[in-house]
């Protein structure tokens, strides 16, 4: 994983970077987090950049991601957002100053509603103003339900390299159940075109589905095996706060139903030659998302669009951002100079937690050493929690890696309860 040393900024910054409002607003928030802090981050973690194109032909009752409905693609207003996302990322880059990205996600929402033409301007932006690796791995999620023959082939031309897309069943009946645009042909047809243009490719699919028995489950995912996907993502169906499902919920397979799929899907696919690296991916030998690695390595991720996310590391911080959620109220804050929300420092309190509820999901965990790496805590500020787990059989006792057993690693939950800020009475001292 690449590394880079902890930036230094010149007494002249503020004034050599000076260009408006908005880089100076930005350039004084780079200042204000580089001053001293509680924590020590002798490098910086690697650097992905999420991109959130938030509309969709429909929502679908069990989402409850920051999704906009057009029922007409003609209707998004995508050169004014490409603006927006151009002022996003112009006043964020002080904060990542210098430093090269080694993934892009371009997700939503149904980001294949864009025009090709956009998606390579969108692309084009991000290359003119940030540093990617030669090999930068460059995501799209894309909907069967927005399919077209020529549509994949242009996105690869774009210089978009993986797709992801957005199966979750290969079943009509599953399908309508779950409210999607596409059925079971177009899912199909999808993954075929992927396949051909598309060296690396995701396939998402659900299970635990309305009205699913076991042998529709594995039905379904031998239906995507048969597409050689080189990555699959497999999700249990659960019912989100404030969703439709939420609210009139469906009849779902019930809790042992529902394991007996788990175990199911994941012999399947591992059988066919995907290895299980995380709680819900599966991918062949040299496709693992790199993306989401770094998410559950506990790296960095610049977030721009609606309603997206972002983890910054600094010197003595970590800190936190949300964009403006609401399309059109992003796009004029974007262009003010003002996308940002919200952001909030992480505590050294909460860091633990933070760090092993993305790293515990690795099948193989992480090395002891990243926490510290990641952090900038010393080991003391989990060894009473570690001790515990691996009393209780739930973690390795491996003191050079952070990993689970395969109890643990099916107890995830009572695990991860452990690092809880509350959790252990008796912590070490944090020296």
């Amino acid at each position: 994983m690449q590394q880079t040393r902890i930036p230094i900024a010149p007494a002249t910054m503020a004034e050599s970077l000076a260009g408006g409002p908005a880089l100076q607003q930005s350039t004084q928030a780079l200042l204000r987090h580089q001053r001293a802090g509680t924590l020590q981050l002798g490098v910086l973690p690697p650097l992905s950049l999420y991109v959130h194109l938030p509309w969709c032909l429909k929502k679908c009752p069990y989402c409850d991601f920051n999704s906009h409905v057009r029922r007409d693609a003609q209707q998004i207003p995508e050169q004014e957002y490409l603006a927006a996302l151009r002022a996003d990322l112009d006043a964020a880059l002080p904060l990542v100053w210098g430093r090269r990205v080694i993934s892009v996600f371009i997700g939503g929402g149904t980001p294949s509603l864009f025009s090709p033409e956009a998606i390579d301007q969108l692309l084009a932006d991000i290359r003119a103003r940030l540093p990617l690796v030669p090999d930068a791995e460059i995501t799209l999620e894309a909907n069967p339900g927005t399919f077209e023959r020529d549509r994949f082939a242009a996105f690869a031309q774009a210089g978009v390299n993986r797709l992801s897309i957005g199966v979750q069943s290969f079943d009509d009946a599953r399908l309508r159940a779950l409210g999607r645009v596409h059925d079971a042909r177009q899912a199909h047809a999808a993954a075929d075109e992927a396949a051909r243009h598309f060296a690396s490719f995701n396939l998402d699919l659900m299970f635990a589905l309305p009205g699913q028995d076991l042998a529709a489950c594995q039905a379904d995912v031998r239906a995507a095996l048969a597409h050689s996907p080189p990555h699959l993502s497999l999700y249990q169906l659960t019912l989100e706060p404030d969703t439709p499902f939420a609210r009139h919920p469906p009849q779902l397979p019930d809790d042992d139903l529902s394991a007996d799929m788990q175990h199911a899907v994941a012999d399947l696919a591992e059988a066919a030659g995907l290895q299980r690296y995380e709680v819900s991916a599966y991918a062949a030998a040299g496709h693992r998302c790199r993306h989401n690695l770094n998410y559950w390595q506990f790296g960095d991720y610049l977030g721009i669009g609606a309603g997206a996310h972002g983890k910054i590391s600094f010197a003595h911080r970590i800190v936190r951002q949300t964009r403006w959620r609401q399309p059109q109220r992003y796009m004029e804050q974007a262009l003010r100079g003002a996308a940002v929300e919200t952001e909030t420092e992480v505590s050294r309190r909460d860091l633990p937690f933070e760090f092993m509820l993305n790293a515990l999901r690795l099948r193989d965990g992480v090395a002891a050493e990243l926490f510290v790496e990641r952090t900038g805590l010393p080991p003391s500020a989990i060894a009473g929690a570690v001790a515990q787990a691996q009393s209780r059989g739930l973690l390795q006792t491996d003191p050079a890696r952070l990993q689970t057993t395969p109890l643990g690693f099916d107890l995830l939950n009572n695990l991860l309860e452990l690092f809880l800020p509350q959790a252990d009475p008796n912590p070490a001292p944090v020296v």
